[in-house]
């Protein structure tokens, strides 16, 4: 078992739809400057929702056009629907596209209702309609939202999740994330969730993308390493939820810590490819771009030492 992980940084589209208060293109672009330079080879960079609805990424275009270039680096863009593909495919041949592409379902009806304004099964169509779109011209991320549980339907069935997982496969996703939007998973949970994709012959990587909730995010992401997963998604600062706009899930919403989990990870052996004095420096980027301490431990305890 190869012990070299991918982390993808989404500090800049997960991470910031939480928050209230805009953050400028100019902030973006110095932190996505940042994360570049810290070693992530994949960061969530935007989203190409309707600006009306998420208005944090109303500058979409603009940043894409304005991105540091790096070798190597994929930065990817989160498209709700068909129309966002063909904003996704209007920069690409402007010369400032993703190269990856986000397309989400959730795992149940209520959610899709409150998040996607739609049913599953027109998702699922609208999510057919978007690949075909793309025309191969993206690596296709598939996302399954509220994969560990749902605030609206309570427990979500692992089942239906990898019936999904197989779905975005057949269609020719590159990766698929497993999302635990609320923060309901637990080890065993997560354990047991990678073990039935095993089962079901899906060889495409999936991802873990894993909220802290209830304080659990790390451990879960433990608990996918040791079932094999080698992709993560995480946000600096453990910030990012559901949109600002849309209210569900309760207490910190926030992403697994890109600061704590790189640190664990490096202890572990487990190599991330990250400059540690590089995601210091990022993190502290992070707080000074949202104007508040965060809540990473590695971060309080890096200011505790050097005021000690």
């Amino acid at each position: 078992m190869a012990d070299r992980v991918t982390i993808c940084e989404c500090f800049a589209r997960d991470g910031l739809q939480h928050e209230e208060q805009f953050v400028p293109t100019a902030t973006k672009l110095e932190l996505l400057a940042a994360f570049t330079a810290a070693g992530f080879r994949r960061i969530e960079a935007t989203s190409y929702s309707h600006p009306r609805h998420v208005p944090a990424f109303a500058d979409a275009s603009e940043l894409l056009a304005a991105l540091p270039e790096a070798d190597g680096v994929a930065y990817k863009a989160t498209c709700p629907n068909p129309r966002a593909v063909q904003r996704a495919l209007a920069d690409l041949d402007a010369g400032r596209g993703a190269e990856e592409l986000s397309f989400l379902v959730s795992a149940t009806e209520g959610h899709t209702e409150r998040n996607l304004r739609t049913t599953r099964a027109a998702q699922w169509g609208n999510v057919a309609e978007m690949a075909r779109l793309a025309g191969g011209r993206f690596t296709l991320v598939g996302v399954v939202s509220v994969a560990f549980g749902c605030p609206f339907e309570g427990a979500v069935d692992p089942g239906s999740v990898v019936a999904d997982i197989v779905r975005f496969a057949e269609l020719g996703a590159g990766l698929i994330t497993l999302g635990d939007t609320i923060g309901a998973a637990t080890p065993r949970t997560v354990a047991d969730l990678y073990r039935r994709v095993e089962q079901a012959g899906v060889t495409v990587p999936v991802v873990a993308h894993m909220h802290n909730t209830r304080g659990t995010a790390i451990a879960n992401c433990v608990a996918a390493l040791d079932a094999g997963c080698r992709h993560f998604d995480t946000a600096f600062g453990g910030v990012g939820g559901h949109p600002a706009r849309i209210s569900y899930g309760q207490g910190l919403t926030g992403n697994a810590c890109t600061e704590d989990l790189v640190s664990l990870f490096e202890a572990m052996g487990v190599e991330t490819g990250l400059d540690p004095e590089r995601v210091a420096d990022a993190s502290r980027l992070c707080e000074h771009a949202l104007g508040r301490e965060l809540h990473s431990m590695v971060a309080k305890g890096r200011k505790e030492a050097l005021h000690a």
